[in-house]
């Protein structure tokens, strides 16, 4: 019993730490997601060229999209004629960052790193951008498939795409929403269990006790990748993780290592880049990020016994989380601020993930269209509300098509229209990198 009143007394300090500069995070978001939309994205990174290759990396690093949220993202610039080195450099800047994770990492383990992560996902991004446009055009495959009118669905047939303009208007509303709803609703259930998971490393390992096992070299950072490629961890969720192993010996820049490689790749990801890019461009991506991942820790680890940043405001940084001590003594303002926070986000988190289920299914049973046909469409791999608005896009552009109304839970598309071609409308989401499957049958199930 004492055991399990220590982990949720060390989970309840990381999330008191953390509480604060996430709900900032989870704001910034929002005003981003009104700022720089998927349907800009699509619209203005579908060119060619190292610029864009450079522009692709850039405007990934803010948005706070997971590794899978981004696939279906990148996939819609391929279609949109983006080439492949600037669809690369976005596919691997974006998950490794973002405006959450940025503050998250400032809360947990300090400035240092919180300026090195987004700057580690940048460098990648663009490097692995480089290499895929320059492997393109010699084997002469640098436009994307839909750089011609006659390319398929596109989200060009939605209202508004063809300006500077976004499609639709936004309010402050929908930046609220996005921020406190959609992109905790995401993360939400992994972020808490990063933060159970940073409690019981801090309740079962003592301070440094693995330092002469993983404190620094190679090797750890290699167990690292290997840990991190094939696993799925969403960029916000793996901070508090990283921060407890930080404070039971492992090397900044071995956590570093898992920071990078955890959130831009899984196995099942990988299959899908395979299909949207191709063989040797996944073959860059993956190498791009093991490779920039391990040059990243070295250079953090060697920054650290060079004495330029001394390792004690690192682990000291982790420490304050784990312990809830450190950023304020005592009581006072800043003590309470913490818990405070901590309450909303438990309540945010709460809300988002479980609130929308019910929303969704009733916008279902009123989205009733008269006259109007139905379209039923049974979908695989969608896991955030990033796939749920990239499937309605494309949906939304197929001639007929109506109304669409998606549900994640579900992993259901139901259209509506007169005159539509379930065979145009599995090819539009197929192209994304989902698999759309036969009701009933049992890849369904």
């Amino acid at each position: 019993m004492e055991l399990v009143i220590d982990i949720l007394i060390a989970s309840w300090a990381v999330l008191a730490a953390m509480a604060p500069y996430l709900l900032l995070g989870f704001f910034v978001a929002g005003v981003l997601s009104v700022l720089i939309p998927a349907e800009w994205v699509e619209r203005h990174l579908g060119g060619r060229g190292l610029g864009q290759v450079f522009k692709a990396a850039l405007v990934g690093v803010p948005l706070p999209l997971c590794s899978c949220g981004v696939l279906p993202v990148g996939a819609s610039l391929r279609r949109q004629g983006a080439s492949r080195g600037a669809t690369t450099a976005f596919l691997l800047s974006t998950p490794q960052t973002g405006v959450d994770s940025i503050a998250v990492t400032y809360a947990l383990l300090g400035p240092f790193l919180a300026v090195v992560r987004p700057l580690a996902a940048l460098v990648t991004g663009f490097v692995g951008g480089a290499l895929v446009h320059f492997a393109a055009g010699r084997s002469g495959d640098e436009a994307g498939p839909a750089a011609n009118a006659g390319a398929g669905p596109s989200s060009c047939a939605l209202d508004g795409c063809c300006d500077d303009r976004p499609a639709h208007r936004h309010s402050f509303l929908d930046a609220v929403r996005y921020g406190f709803v959609t992109l905790p609703r995401d993360i939400g259930k992994a972020l808490l269990v990063g933060v159970a998971l940073s409690g019981v490393i801090s309740a079962l390992i003592a301070p440094d006790s693995l330092r002469a096992y993983l404190g620094g070299g190679i090797v750890p950072m290699l167990a690292a990748a290997a840990i991190g490629i094939p696993l799925y961890v969403c960029a916000t969720a793996s901070t508090p993780i990283a921060a407890s192993l930080i404070v039971a010996g492992l090397s900044p820049g071995a956590a570093l290592v898992f920071l990078i490689t955890g959130p831009a790749t899984n196995s099942a990801a990988l299959v899908t880049l395979w299909k949207v890019l191709g063989r040797r461009s996944t073959i860059l991506y993956l190498a791009t990020v093991a490779v920039g991942a391990l040059a990243t820790g070295i250079a953090v680890d060697a920054l650290i016994g060079s004495g330029l940043v001394p390792l004690s405001a690192l682990v000291n940084a982790a420490a304050a989380s784990a312990t809830g001590h450190g950023h304020h003594h005592g009581v006072g303002l800043g003590w309470w601020i913490g818990r405070i926070a901590a309450v909303a986000l438990l309540l945010v988190v709460v809300h988002a993930v479980w609130w929308p289920r019910r929303r969704e299914l009733a916008e279902a049973d009123t989205a009733v269209g008269d006259g109007l046909d139905v379209l039923k469409l049974e979908i695989r791999g969608m896991h955030c509300a990033s796939c749920v608005a990239s499937v309605t896009r494309a949906l939304s552009g197929l001639a007929g098509v109506a109304q669409v109304q998606v549900l994640l839970d579900e992993g259901t598309a139901t259209l509506r229209g007169k005159g539509m071609s379930r065979a145009a409308a599995a090819e539009a989401v197929q192209s994304l990198g989902f698999e759309v499957t036969e009701p009933g049958s049992a890849a369904s199930r």
